[in-house]
């Protein structure tokens, strides 16, 4: 099927108009014509290959929702007309534990939405399993973002226990994976504090969002009357920082879990861990099961990203803005509106 997009063509991650070909519809597979995309951090990193893992020509986009145009003869899940969503992954191999298991992302040969086509593009056919069924109460460019940024804050909390009314959440970090934290743990009768570099962020966090209390990570002062009162904290954040300040405001077992990818490797001090019976955890995204509960609960809660919309021409700049952390919080493409074919 001959589909049209933006792709980066080198590591200059600079993106153009760019014809090339989907697969047919299979059995099993549903076509979405896609409606919106979210720009993730991944989106930029990987369009200027930072990882060192791009192929090109280069598709970004892995947070899409779209309507279904077309249903393979066996597809269970959707009908056309459906509201659809696909996030990281768009593949796995079925048969080994973790996807028995419902953890199709850390399935050894899983497939992410970034090694393939993605979604700053017209259209996508996918396997029914790898998409999710978006409720016709959320807004379909609020909730696009969910499908990754969401998801990948959603797993940890509640696979680490950390989504019980009354609980103390900290959130390092309130970019596009923060802000939805936040959100999420509001909606689950959660204390939260965000911790953040950026004192300018504090109204904003507070009024706002609605979180309890703010933390300048700096704040020396701030940090110790602060010690000690947090059940756990998801710490989003990509950039060099140190674990010790966090440990430390973590109670006796708690939990500190990371879902940003830093690039640097952090120093992991042991003895506060083991005085206080503390762990440090990791997350990726969830499973697809999991993705769809997420998505349910977000429609339950009116829960969706705070969103900044564009037309696909401006996706260049977008970039650029978001290399400064110039969003709140996600940018979002407008493709049915403002993807042009004639090129």
């Amino acid at each position: 099927m001959n589909t049209y997009g933006w792709a980066a063509r080198d590591f200059s991650g600079i993106l153009s108009p760019f014809h090339f070909e989907r697969r047919a519809n299979g059995d099993k597979d549903i076509t979405i014509k896609i409606l919106f995309c979210g720009i993730c951090h991944s989106d930029l990193h990987f369009a200027k290959n930072e990882a060192g893992m791009t192929s090109y020509p280069f598709v970004p986009g892995h947070e899409i929702v779209g309507e279904v145009t077309k249903v393979g003869h066996n597809v269970t899940k959707f009908k056309i007309g459906d509201k659809a969503g696909v996030g990281c992954m768009v593949g796995s191999c079925g048969s080994c534990e973790n996807c028995k298991q419902d953890l199709e992302v850390y399935c050894p040969e899983m497939i992410w939405t970034l090694k393939t086509f993605g979604g700053y593009s017209e259209n996508m056919v996918i396997d029914e399993h790898f998409a999710v069924l978006i409720p016709n109460s959320l807004p379909l460019h609020g909730a696009a973002p969910l499908l990754c940024a969401g998801i990948t804050v959603y797993s940890p909390m509640m696979y680490y226990g950390l989504c019980k009314p009354g609980q103390h959440l900290g959130v390092v970090g309130l970019g596009g994976l923060g802000h939805v934290a936040v959100k999420f743990a509001k909606a689950l009768g959660m204390k939260v504090t965000v911790i953040s570099t950026s004192p300018s962020k504090k109204n904003e966090a507070v009024e706002r969002l609605g979180v309890d209390s703010f933390l300048v990570s700096h704040d020396q002062e701030q940090l110790q009357v602060a010690m000690g009162t947090m059940d756990g904290i998801i710490d989003t954040v990509s950039g060099p920082h140190s674990v010790l300040p966090l440990i430390n405001l973590l109670k006796t077992n708690g939990k500190l879990i990371a879902v940003g990818v830093p690039t640097e490797a952090p120093e992991i001090p042991y003895i506060p861990l083991i005085m206080g019976r503390k762990l440090i955890g990791g997350s990726a995204a969830g499973g697809m099961k999991e993705t769809q509960e997420m998505v349910d609960f977000a429609a339950k809660h009116n829960i969706i990203a705070d969103i900044e919309v564009i037309p696909m021409n401006y996706v260049n700049t977008a970039m650029e803005r978001l290399a400064k952390g110039d969003v709140k919080y996600r940018f979002v493409i407008d493709v049915a509106n403002t993807l042009n074919s004639s090129f």
